[in-house]
């Protein structure tokens, strides 16, 4: 079954608060098995307009993925990201290994 994932590119405005929803999102993180990959590092724009964070959380499926976005979970911990960030949330289906 292929993975799905989760690649987030933002620009984060409030650090406070974005640590905040990065805290929060613990519960959901845990409770669907999401693996993160990548998380913040050096980074550079190959082409297009890099945004200052990166981050690809991987999963056992893309139902999963989207169960995870969707989730009371996630959604109580993205409160405290709106207005601290701006940026692009992009569900993905992986190759089947």
């Amino acid at each position: 079954m292929p993975k799905g994932y989760i690649i987030v590119r933002v620009d984060v405005k409030d650090p406070e608060a974005y640590a905040r929803y990065a805290a929060a999102t613990a519960d959901a993180v845990k409770k669907f098995g999401a693996r993160p990959l990548v998380r913040g590092g050096k980074h550079e724009a190959l082409e297009g307009t890099a945004r200052t964070r990166n981050v690809v959380m991987e999963f056992d499926s893309y139902d999963q993925a989207r169960a995870y976005y969707h989730s009371p979970e996630y959604q109580a911990a993205r409160q405290h990201r709106i207005g601290a960030a701006e940026g692009e949330f992009v569900l993905v289906e992986g190759f089947d290994a």
